[in-house]
């Protein structure tokens, strides 16, 4: 849970500032200004650009806040007379300077002659947010790594036309992350970029066993040492890496695919279906020090590696229809934790920023800020302030970007 206790007066934008303190946005001032001023030295002056402050900032972000509450195509349908108009909120700042704030919006201005990573523009940003996780927030032991929902808004999907869908190009990154499977909160975020010459680019994409192995190292690398259980899919479960965790006091349970999974080491027996009718709920189990693979049968074989769970435990699986299933506890709680995720990605996926930009960095950035505003939310929930007015999530974030456009006193009341 948290580990500091908000007061009963705390805002939404407390439990925001929690990741994306004033200083970082202070920084995004002092670098988007810095961008401005060198574009126009090389491009030409703009007179109508003004050096940007922390309260247009902040509005600026409340703008693109907004649009994950209210799913507008396009941010600047705000200042528009259609559907998607909003003009309790359009006043506080013209659409002309919005969009000289969003052409010049940088993180990082400038690239350092020592970076070579590809998401430099944002990468100090994205340390800032995994610090304010780490403090801010004490998972459970029970976690998962997996690729949180993060697709094109479904109603936008359901009425653009074919020729709008096809000038959308494909994302260049694909996000994962490490998360408290207890309460949905994000411990961990990790970007992979699709495109470039690294050994994190194309040609890992090429070995994709190896690809999600990488990608589960690094989202593991603070959890050493703490005893946590990680619950992976198909992709990332392999023995080799179990192993790897295993020494590191990282102990795991995860689904295996005989077509997705790398299954090096695993005997065969095991991973070809019996050809003799089975009944619900039977399995067979083969063990290797502490390691368990669990060929379990339910309409199907599902098999499983452990080696957080006694494979002798037994568990049940609770079907509305059929009633109650026998399976190895490490079954069940996979199903549990799992499900659990789910519904978090039914919940909360739908709150993600709609602003759609081409550059790699920004999508990632705004990503980023929704996964923040996810986090904030559910520290929120958790606290005493939510006795006191239990928003949802989506008067979370009307709240929100209401406090940064400043139409809201943030100050304590009684």
């Amino acid at each position: 849970g948290p580990t500091r206790k908000m007061p009963l007066t705390a805002s939404a934008m407390d439990f925001f500032q929690l990741f994306v303190p004033d200083n970082v946005l202070k920084n995004m001032v002092v670098q988007t200004n810095m961008y401005a001023k060198k574009y126009q030295e090389r491009f030409g002056s703009d007179e109508a650009w003004i050096d940007v402050t922390l309260t247009e900032m902040k509005a600026f972000l409340g703008y693109m806040i907004s649009t994950s509450i209210h799913h507008c195509e396009s941010v600047l349908s705000i200042w528009s007379s259609g559907f998607y108009s909003n003009k309790s909120i359009a006043l506080i700042m013209t659409q002309s300077r919005f969009e000289k704030i969003l052409k010049y919006f940088h993180v990082v201005a400038f690239r350092s002659s020592q970076t070579t990573h590809s998401l430099y523009k944002i990468q100090p940003f994205l340390d800032s947010l995994q610090n304010g996780f780490d403090s801010a927030f004490r998972p459970s032991q029970a976690q998962v790594l997996h690729e949180p929902l993060i697709d094109e808004d479904p109603v936008f999907i359901a009425t653009c036309t074919e020729r709008e869908l096809r000038k959308r190009k494909k994302r260049k990154f694909s996000l994962w992350v490490r998360q408290c499977s207890s309460t949905g909160f994000i411990c961990q975020i990790y970007v992979h970029l699709k495109e470039g010459s690294g050994a994190d680019g194309l040609d890992a994409l090429k070995n994709k066993p190896q690809l999600h192995s990488m990608v589960a190292k690094s989202l593991c690398q603070n959890a050493a040492g703490k005893n946590y259980i990680i619950f992976t899919g198909p992709s990332i479960t392999s023995l080799n890496l179990f192993e790897e965790f295993e020494k590191q006091g990282i102990y795991c349970c995860g689904l295996l695919s005989t077509r997705k999974s790398d299954c090096t080491g695993l005997p065969p027996s095991m991973l070809n279906n019996s050809e003799s009718p089975q009944s619900r709920g039977q399995y067979r189990i083969r063990m290797k020090g502490n390691m368990s693979l669990i060929c379990w049968y339910n309409k199907g074989h599902f098999r499983f590696l452990t080696n957080a769970y006694s494979p002798v435990q037994q568990g049940v699986i609770i079907k509305r229809k059929s009633g109650e299933i026998p399976c190895p506890l490490a079954v069940e709680a996979f199903a549990a934790h799992l499900s659990y995720i789910c519904k978090y990605d039914d919940k909360y996926s739908k709150y993600f920023i709609s602003h759609k930009p081409n550059k790699t960095w920004q999508q990632v950035f705004w990503f980023a800020i929704s996964i923040a505003i996810n986090n904030a939310y559910i520290l929120y929930k958790m606290s005493e302030a939510y006795h006191v007015t239990r928003y949802s999530r989506a008067q979370f974030g009307e709240r929100l970007v209401k406090e940064l456009l400043g139409l809201e006193d943030t100050s304590p009341t009684h």
